[in-house]
């Protein structure tokens, strides 16, 4: 596919407001690496939450990983989802599982052998260096930890498309540097494309990428 993401004059509102989002259009290519800054309530979050389905566009067009966003059903949604990892900055861990459990949901959907949801959750908790936490639950974690554990989830199916809002927006220095480092290495070692809403880009992310700011619903690219 030419683009991952591929937007045209994309105008986003909820119920009968003035629109969020007003004519937005990007392109974001295989392994890029997109930064999203903007404001407070400048539609940052909204404009992700239209990238993997959660709200529709009024206007234009938005196609994921090759889907069209504004002819998408239940099917073609569950596909998508199948090609998306999604980071929240409240981690969205379910606190009845374990740990592992937690890491294999995606792959549970999926319908994956139990044996090979174990394999992968165990391989992805020695990735992101809790294999030291196995058997523990999501509120005996730090944040740090727990959102850890909420990357190696998004990474559990090999998506080819990363969506992290504020990903490191709850963290202390240490935690953000470590969750940058997993995400620079998921674009870098498995070729994932990532996008990330944040407040501030991190001086020391150490890779090129691609920066799109929003204002007043308007999306630029900064040169």
């Amino acid at each position: 596919m030419e683009y991952v993401i591929h937007a045209q004059d994309l105008s986003i509102n909820y119920d009968r407001e003035e629109p969020v989002i007003t004519e937005a259009s990007l392109g974001v290519h295989s392994h890029d690496f997109v930064f999203i800054t903007g404001k407070s309530g400048s539609g940052k979050s909204t404009l992700l939450k239209s990238f993997y389905g959660e709200l529709a566009a009024q206007k234009g067009i938005l196609e994921i990983c090759g889907i069209n966003m504004q002819k998408i059903g239940n099917n073609k949604l569950n596909l998508l989802r199948r090609y998306l990892g999604i980071i929240f900055q409240d981690y969205k861990l379910i606190p009845s599982w374990t740990i592992e459990k937690n890491i294999m949901l995606p792959l549970m959907i999926g319908g994956f052998s139990k044996s090979v949801c174990e394999a992968q959750a165990v391989k992805l908790l020695r990735h992101v260096k809790l294999t030291h936490k196995i058997g523990k639950y999501p509120l005996e974690l730090s944040g740090g930890e727990q959102q850890r554990v909420a990357i190696a989830r998004a990474l559990a199916h090999n998506p080819i498309l990363i969506l992290a809002d504020e990903p490191t927006g709850n963290l202390d220095d240490y935690s953000s540097e470590v969750i940058w480092g997993l995400l620079k290495n998921a674009r870098e070692h498995l070729g994932t494309t990532v996008v990330v809403v944040t407040h501030h880009i991190p001086s020391t992310i150490g890779i090129d990428y691609k920066h799109l700011f929003l204002d007043k619903g308007i999306l630029h690219e900064v040169p």
